[in-house]
């Protein structure tokens, strides 16, 4: 697992100390089609994308639906951690399709809801992406960062691991399964409201959960897709607006569960 999971992390730290800026600055310049380009860019993994659309929406620079699809379409740890594990590629490549497809969907219809509602934002403070995504380590040498992240990612799915055997062990799979409501229609509803967490905990526990096959891939779907990494903490602080923050948090989990449920019943 540690080689193809520190190739993965060599990869991002390439993309984020050589393409972030264009790929802010193709978000902030897209105009009308900046559902399209947040839906696309946003699966490219990398920490500072889904920061850098809180800050533009808070600057009113891109619509609202820009910033859902940004949102949605940001899988945070998810993608590396099934490419540490061969065999994975067809489940990412479904996975990628699903978030991007629901990103377009969902983008475009709450610009136009908003725009026929005749909606106007507020005016909130735009903060600065490289105060606000100190936390990434992207000012070291790619190699450093990628062995940091290589590090902490592989020892947390170890922990992630030990926990869910130790569970199985302890209380048996049947028990884990209905705590999950495994095969139930309401699992996807618990799995979007994990991918809320703002950390990376949150994609990893539930990547490592559907890979042991407690989670339907629906559920995968729905938890991925409400979890925006550090972005969804960046828009609390960086748009002061508290009623529209939690009117996006709400928005984002009801997609999330909504599109998952879909996904869980029909495919």
């Amino acid at each position: 697992m540690l080689p193809f999971l520190f190739g993965a992390y060599l990869l991002i730290e390439f993309l984020e100390h050589k393409a972030s800026d264009k790929l802010q600055n193709a978000l902030s310049k897209s105009g009308n089609h900046g559902i399209v380009v947040g839906a696309i860019l946003g699966t490219v993994p990398q920490c500072g994308f889904s920061v850098a659309a809180a800050n533009l929406y808070s600057g009113k620079v891109i619509t609202l639906g820009t910033l859902i699809a940004v949102f949605i379409s940001t899988s945070d740890e998810a993608i590396p951690v099934l490419l540490s594990s061969p065999g994975n590629a067809g489940v990412l490549l479904k996975l990628i399709i699903a978030k991007i497809v629901i990103a377009l969907i969902a983008g475009f219809l709450v610009d136009f809801v908003l725009k026929a509602r005749h909606v106007q934002e507020n005016e909130p403070e735009l903060q600065d992406h490289n105060v606000l995504c100190h936390h990434c380590g992207c000012e070291h040498g790619i190699i450093r960062s990628a062995i940091k992240h290589t590090v902490s990612i592989f020892l947390f799915i170890l922990l992630v691991s030990f926990v869910l055997n130790g569970l199985i062990t302890w209380i048996g799979q049947d028990t884990i399964s209905k705590v999950l409501l495994t095969d139930s229609v309401f699992q996807p509803f618990i799995a979007a409201l994990i991918g809320l967490i703002p950390n990376c905990a949150a994609s990893v526990m539930l990547v490592q959960l559907f890979l042991a096959g407690s989670l339907s891939f629906g559920s995968v779907v729905a938890g991925l897709c409400t979890g925006a990494g550090i972005g969804l903490a960046v828009l609390f602080r960086a748009n002061r607006n508290w009623k529209k923050n939690l009117l996006i948090l709400l928005l984002l989990y009801g997609i999330g569960s909504i599109s998952g449920l879909m996904i869980h019943l029909f495919i």
